[in-house]
């Protein structure tokens, strides 16, 4: 199937780039159902560590009227929240992704993509509030505006001048606002350009290049770091430059992107942010690498370029709101900007970004181990974090492994709430919760006991990695949470307390 662009197209248009972008975000939908499907009932079935049933049950009596309901946690499953509901909301939004792919009713499609995965956000918590989480849903309401209408996307209507304004400002606050948060920060590794000295190995999820580059001169560390923070300060001004210097900043910004990519695995945040750096080209660049037929173009009609400045306006203001706070902390915005702000905070579609804007500097990471008889204990493995220090970091992306990123983030602070009802499935031997782990050391029946210990990681040095085949090494810091077992009542109870 080709797209047909105009003959006398004007080099400023963005039909193509339009239906590239509109036909990608499908395709990062269709990645974050597609990944989070297999998760699902580990993480939010009934016997899962955030079950959405018990969440929405205790919220129910606190919201007794169903508007109030809805517009407080705008989701789907207070309809049905079962597993069997949740599966097939995973599903459902893999169909609908396969028809935005396909240019199906776009403006329709993505809209119900849209209320979908707030649908799993709204409930989510913790497993479903990663920046690209966030940044999905604020792509995906963008692109409702800027769809063209109708059951087929029209590729000779040229969008309209507020659409394209509101997906580049959308790009300059993605960018902009994640290098100012570092240097706001006040944090002495991204101000002495160290930072990339500990990212590498304090991330998430490492991959093997990451391990690679971890042990690269402290030099290029600095230099890696100072590049970091120009491209994300300075580049995004150029979204509102004149073409050619537009234009040049889409390869630099998606270079940046393909770096991270290489180097850590952070779902499908990369793939995303690249598919909304479309807008930063216009046509012409596209016409060299895509097929396509010229097609002479049309303006849209005056009341949808209305309607979708009447909708983007709203949008634009909230967005440049929070950027002004992020500027000027004690700015108050109008009453009426206010009371947007509070009945939009629940769709979570205008938001501020940044990422690492303290630098972690150590990497404690938790061990759960289980045991039958409280003396011999049996480490449990997880997929893609680091546990066996001879297992080499793993790609993974744009898979997102939620339970293994939480892990990460857990360890960082004290037990969380969620961590033991985790333990609690893991006494339980709950199936849907052992999916989400690569080695359950107890096959047969669940364990009597389990704990879970803190280790501080680092990364072995190329010599020991080729002497010894191990990757990391670590050295235990203490007990993170004391050993266990299930109260008559099915709760965990502590059994003992080990010393650290």
């Amino acid at each position: 199937m080709q797209l047909r662009i105009g003959r006398s197209s004007r080099p400023a248009d963005s039909r193509l780039v339009r239906r590239v972008f509109m036909s990608a975000l499908g395709g990062v939908y269709l990645v974050a159902f597609t990944s989070l499907r297999p998760q699902v009932r580990g993480l939010y079935g009934r016997r899962g560590i955030r079950p959405v049933a018990s969440y929405l049950d205790a919220v129910r009596p606190r919201l007794p009227s169903w508007r109030e309901r809805v517009r407080r946690v705008p989701t789907v499953f207070w309809v049905d929240a079962s597993d069997a509901a949740l599966t097939r909301a995973c599903s459902a939004g893999q169909v609908g992704a396969g028809l935005l792919m396909l240019g199906v009713a776009p403006r329709v499609t993505s809209a119900a993509l849209w209320a979908l995965y707030l649908s799993f956000v709204s409930v989510g918590r913790e497993f479903l509030s990663y920046q690209w989480d966030a940044l999905l849903l604020e792509t995906g309401l963008h692109a409702t505006i800027v769809a063209p209408p109708g059951v087929r996307s029209r590729t000779d209507e040229s969008p309209p001048l507020a659409a394209v304004a509101l997906m580049r400002w959308l790009v300059f606050r993605l960018y902009f606002q994640s290098g100012l948060c570092k240097l706001q920060s006040g944090d002495p590794t991204w101000l002495g350009c160290t930072a990339c000295a500990y990212h590498f190995q304090t991330q998430p999820l490492p991959t093997r290049l990451g391990w690679h580059v971890h042990h690269l001169p402290l030099r290029f560390q600095r230099l890696a770091t100072l590049v970091a923070l120009t491209i994300e300060l300075v580049v995004p001004f150029l979204a509102f430059a004149p073409r050619r210097a537009r234009r040049a900043s889409f390869p630099v910004l998606s270079g940046l992107q393909g770096l991270i990519a290489g180097t850590g695995n952070y779902g499908f945040f990369n793939l995303l942010t690249v598919v909304a750096s479309l807008w930063l080209l216009d046509d012409e660049p596209l016409l060299g690498v895509l097929p396509a037929r010229k097609l002479p173009s049309r303006r849209a009609p005056w009341w949808h370029r209305l309607g979708i400045t009447l909708a983007a306006v709203p949008v634009a203001a909230l967005s440049a709101s929070q950027l002004l706070l992020r500027l000027r902390p004690r700015w108050q915005p109008p009453r009426a900007l206010e009371r947007l702000q509070i009945a939009a905070a629940p769709l979570c579609s205008v938001n501020s970004y940044g990422l690492f804007a303290v630098m972690t500097t150590r990497r404690p990471d938790i061990i759960v181990e289980g045991s039958m008889d409280g003396v011999e204990w049996r480490e449990y493995g997880f997929r893609y974090k680091p546990d066996d220090t001879r297992k080499p970091p793993r790609w993974v992306a744009p898979h997102q492994p939620r339970l293994d990123w939480q892990m990460w983030f857990a360890a960082l602070e004290y037990p969380p709430p969620w961590f033991e009802r985790f333990l609690l499935r893991l006494l339980e031997g709950a199936p849907d919760v052992l999916s989400l782990l690569e080695r359950n050391p107890f096959p047969e029946r669940p364990p009597r006991y389990v704990r879970a210990l803190l280790y501080d990681y680092r990364m072995t040095d190329v010599a020991t990695r080729r002497r010894t085949g191990a990757w990391w090494r670590r050295d235990l810091l203490g007990v993170y949470f004391p050993e266990c077992t299930l109260a008559a009542t099915g709760a965990p109870r502590t059994a003992s307390v080990s010393a650290g």
